[in-house]
């Protein structure tokens, strides 16, 4: 598995990404700065979280312009894996590779803490490692993670099994009690329709090993070395 970071300006979760692909996960690695408008030859490609460009206008509207995110939409039209984390997931949306768009948190203010997610679908490169039901403690930290779509989309993630993981309770209780952010139905990570495409707001890789409190991101990292 060889992977690329893509790095714009603003991004700060690089390094934790390209650490933990590297030094945990043994991948072969690169950074990709966003005025590049090639990738290596790799299987996956990270988007970061981060506040790229300063998060001017719409999170993610402008990084969506990058030279870079030209690559990255025809790696993902080709079937090939992409990873969006947070701001990263926040791009994904903005550029038309996942459906749906990021408002305000509820609460109108940021929101840094851990949550517990629910795995949904384990039927994905990303997921395959994991059991559907099972529970993860992954922290967040973001102002605007609150994900609408209309109901039409929605239904189609609901009905094709999309919607990778909800915000839930350490047993797995959905409700609104345990949704951080008012993300509609609760989500917090949804996949394309191909599958080969993942934006989740939560960061697996700061909960990728024990010495941060928590490791259960570093199983989504171990699906993909074996994908």
């Amino acid at each position: 598995m060889k992977a690329a970071v893509v790095v714009f300006p603003g991004s700060n979760c690089d390094t934790d990404c390209f650490s933990v692909l590297s030094r945990v996960m043994k991948m072969d690695v690169s950074y990709v700065w966003h005025k590049e408008r090639t990738l290596p030859k790799v299987d996956l490609v990270i988007l970061p979280g981060g506040f790229s460009y300063g998060d001017y206008l719409r999170t993610g509207a402008v990084a969506r312009f990058s030279p870079a995110m030209e690559s990255v939409i025809k790696h993902a039209d080709e079937g090939r894996l992409v990873l969006g984390i947070c701001n990263g997931f926040q791009i994904l949306l903005e550029s038309g590779l996942l459906p749906g768009a990021m408002l305000r948190n509820r609460s109108l203010s940021f929101v840094c803490e851990h949550v517990w997610l629910r795995v949904e679908e384990n039927r994905s490169a990303f997921t395959k490692n994991l059991k559907q039901g099972e529970t993860l403690c992954v922290p967040i930290a973001h102002g605007e993670g609150n994900y609408f779509c209309d109901d039409d989309t929605l239904k189609r993630l609901q009905d094709d099994s999309l919607i990778a993981f909800r915000y839930a309770s350490q047993t797995g209780e959905v409700s609104e009690a345990f949704n951080p952010n008012g993300s509609r139905d609760s989500i917090a990570g949804i996949l394309s329709g191909k599958r080969n495409v993942l934006g989740m707001m939560p960061h697996p890789e700061r909960a990728s090993e024990p010495i941060l409190g928590y490791d259960h991101g570093r199983k989504i990292f171990e699906s993909l070395a074996g994908a």
